[in-house]
């Protein structure tokens, strides 16, 4: 195996496909690239059994083809030290030695065989397809990764929710404290849902924003595989029934609030400073077009508030939310005005984005409250 290439777009292929690698893989054949030479494309692998990427780069200058397991921490560190020249690379097949050369000198690191590598898993024969377009996956992992789990103990948080409708699609995260719905216009073939483990959506959002066409999902009962430009990512889903998102989102909400989104998040912080370190609960007192944000901690004689004006209709009321989450769920709206329905104290506070003009998808969050003493 010995081909000339890009030393910038080797790097860049390797360090995008070498964020799947684990920091504690089970197998130590998964701290290598599978890099598979054919004519003059450039394959390269990475995966941690769970998650697989495979990209691919054109090459010149081929002299022979070949495939090789290529060390990970060795080829990065090796190929970020150089500017932007043309390599040479070339692989003994007896002892896998990788010998890499440029104009003023070569380095060899040692390779492996490429034979014990995982096979990339293939999908089953009744699989579903569809075309999907990339910012309505961009959007709908970036609005609402963030509401997603780390629980042990119901697996089925820990990712994203994809509802495909024929004339929607749907993007849900949840942690049980709080919520996310993402729904945008999508004209599908389709009517099927899967969890797409946080991994793999995280690493899809980097390399989806390279890409300007529209992508290929294919998905069976276990794994979904997505196709890209330069790419293909296939991951297995996280198994189980995702609770129904639906019936936690409360249907009337006869309070409503309309207010400046950064002027609220400025004021939370301010007034969080002087919250109970364990329960962070924030109170918010809304009346005649004004809310009054009070943080106290009896503990250590310290409380603070902080008045922010509002347009609110609805009666007087005060409820209760952690002030972490709040922040969270604000620092993600993408719209100066916020529009916030309340129902009563012990209800989730619903939170919508206010948009001047008529979009083609709509974002829903909720945040469950916490018990304030009256």
């Amino acid at each position: 195996m010995k081909f000339t290439v890009s030393s910038s777009a080797l790097l860049s292929l390797l360090a995008t496909t070498g964020k799947v690698i684990s920091n504690k893989n089970t197998l130590p054949i998964l701290d290598y690239f599978l890099m598979e030479l054919s004519g003059t494309e450039l394959k390269v692998t990475a995966s941690d059994l769970e998650t697989t990427l495979v990209g691919s780069i054109q090459v010149e200058s081929v002299e022979s083809e070949g495939t090789i397991a290529a060390p990970v921490k060795q080829m990065l560190d090796s190929l970020k030290e150089f500017p932007e020249l043309p390599l040479t690379i070339e692989v003994n097949d007896k002892n896998w030695e990788i010998k890499i050369s440029w104009k003023s000198g070569s380095l060899s690191i040692p390779g492996a065989s490429a034979v014990s590598y995982p096979a990339v898993p293939q999908l089953q024969a009744e699989r579903k397809e569809l075309t999907l377009d990339v910012d309505v996956l961009v959007n709908g992992i970036n609005k609402t990764i963030f509401a997603t789990a780390d629980d042990e103990l119901r697996p089925v948080m820990n990712g994203v929710y994809l509802n495909l409708q024929p004339a929607s699609l749907t993007f849900v995260g949840t942690d049980a404290h709080k919520l996310v719905k993402y729904e945008a216009e999508c004209e599908n073939e389709v009517s099927a849902a899967f969890i797409l483990p946080k991994k793999p959506a995280n690493l899809l959002k980097t390399v989806l924003l390279k890409e300007e066409d529209a992508i290929t999902v294919s998905f069976d009962s276990k794994n979904v595989r997505f196709e890209l430009k330069n790419h293909t990512l296939v991951c297995r889903l996280i198994e189980g029934n995702y609770p129904n998102y639906n019936a936690v989102i409360p249907a009337a909400n006869p309070n409503k609030l309309l207010v400046d989104r950064i002027e609220l998040v400025n004021g939370i912080k301010r007034v969080a400073v002087c919250s109970n370190p364990t329960t962070n609960l924030i109170r918010m007192d809304i009346a005649d077009n004004k809310i009054t944000l009070t943080a106290q901690d009896i503990d250590f004689s310290m409380s603070a508030n902080e008045t922010i004006s509002c347009s609110y209709e609805g009666l007087p009321m005060s409820i209760g939310f952690k002030s972490t989450f709040l922040v969270e769920i604000l620092s993600n709206v993408d719209t100066p005005t916020v529009l916030i329905e309340l129902a009563d104290s012990t209800r989730a506070g619903v939170f919508k984005p206010v948009y001047d003009d008529k979009q083609s998808s709509s974002t829903l969050m909720l945040l469950m409250p916490m018990m304030i003493n009256a």
